[in-house]
């Protein structure tokens, strides 16, 4: 009898331990005997999958903290290395975090030759670094994508073969999206999300002037409903900094309460990240703002890209408002989103834009992203034991 299929998977934070857990759903239906090993967070665990060490370990977020914890990360990768290796996976799948898992892949693929190694969530070669794609290539058998720009990309960059599978989002659409009569006609009582982030840094460099903002959009709107959702973690310094604020916010936590603002949101004040994503999918037009710690503002002068906004970059056009540190002044920003909370010009071409997008993410029915991700990595494994 043939032994169980051997997957190593390697994440770095929560938004891998996200897709991994779908993904090894999608592989256990073909092989209900499969066996994970590698670094896992909770949903993996749950799933069965075995972990090196926690995934929390090597869970460090922005270029500060990243040089802080250095030699503890180093230390994790080669552990990482050794016990994957140890194990002798059939294939491996590193998934986000590239700094990290990509780390680990590459040290692999040296003691492994020939183990195929897909790559789950291309880095944004797009955006810095577009070298890092053809380096990719030595190492990684296939890339899944969940921007559809991405496979031309590294098509035209010398990277690995490189498939859009569909962004996970795209399973949600019946979340995001409202119901008939969900949300109300603007002319109503407009609703405006304010969302400063889920991360503490995010936090601690938006809530300030996003609150002096509402203060001059309220001057001029008086009747707008603030609504800010908020990530249970930091839920307890979003309330305190936002009782700062002239006006008062509706603050909802949890995923279901947020996604249930969106359906009934006419507008949105965000900060950058897949944020923008969801409001476009959800037909929100909104106004980005991004305030970057001091080393990364030194590095942004190398960025490839005209836009900082995920939503932005699949249409292929700047269709939402960006500003990033100064450029982002109260005044600024409020002018902006009081503009999408009227039926203006500008808030006709965004409701327009995220249509587009809408067509260029989706997929036909029945189909979806984990399930494609699944055949794209069986297949790999398939051709490699061919070669």
């Amino acid at each position: 009898m043939n032994r169980p299929l051997k997957i190593a998977l390697v994440v770095g934070e929560e938004s891998g331990d996200q897709l991994a857990a779908p993904l090894m759903e999608a592989i256990r239906v073909k092989h209900p005997d499969a066996e994970f090993y590698g670094v896992a967070g909770d949903r993996m665990l749950a799933r069965g999958a075995r972990t090196v060490f926690p995934v929390s370990d090597v869970a460090v977020i922005g270029i500060g903290a990243v040089v802080k914890h250095l030699p503890r990360i180093f230390r994790r990768v080669r552990e990482a290395v050794t016990a994957i290796v140890a194990w002798g996976p059939d294939i491996l799948v590193i998934i986000d975090s590239p700094g990290f898992t990509h780390s680990v892949g590459e040290r692999v693929a040296k003691r492994l030759p020939g183990l195929p190694i897909v790559d789950y969530v291309s880095p944004s070669v797009w955006a810095w670094k577009p070298w890092r794609a053809a380096r990719m290539a030595r190492f990684i058998d296939h890339v899944l994508a969940l921007l559809p720009f991405e496979p031309e990309v590294h098509r035209r960059l010398g990277g690995p073969a490189c498939t859009y599978v569909g962004h996970p989002l795209i399973e949600r659409l019946n979340e995001l999206r409202a119901a008939p009569g969900e949300r109300r006609p603007l002319d109503e009582g407009p609703v405006l999300l304010v969302l400063p982030g889920s991360r503490r840094s995010e936090i601690e460099r938006l809530m300030k002037p996003f609150g002096e903002a509402l203060a001059l959009i309220r001057r001029e709107i008086s009747g707008v409903r603030v609504v800010l959702p908020a990530v249970a973690r930091l839920e307890a310094e979003i309330r305190a900094r936002a009782a700062e604020w002239s006006v008062q916010p509706e603050i909802v936590v949890g995923e279901a309460a947020k996604f249930a603002a969106f359906r009934q949101a006419h507008a949105a004040l965000a900060a950058s990240g897949t944020v923008t994503l969801e409001l476009g999918l959800a037909g929100v037009p909104m106004v980005v703002a991004y305030r970057v710690d001091p080393i990364a503002r030194m590095l942004k002068r190398f960025l490839k890209v005209q836009s900082i906004v995920l939503a932005n970059l699949v249409v292929g056009e700047n269709i939402a408002p960006e500003f990033l540190d100064e450029a982002g002044s109260p005044a600024v920003l409020a002018k902006e989103t009081a503009a999408l909370l009227r039926n203006t010009p500008a808030r006709r071409r965004q409701l327009d834009g995220w249509r587009r997008l809408d067509e260029l993410m989706t997929f036909p029915p029945g189909e979806h992203p984990s399930e494609k991700a699944a055949s794209i990595v069986l297949e790999t494994l398939a051709a490699k034991r061919r070669t």
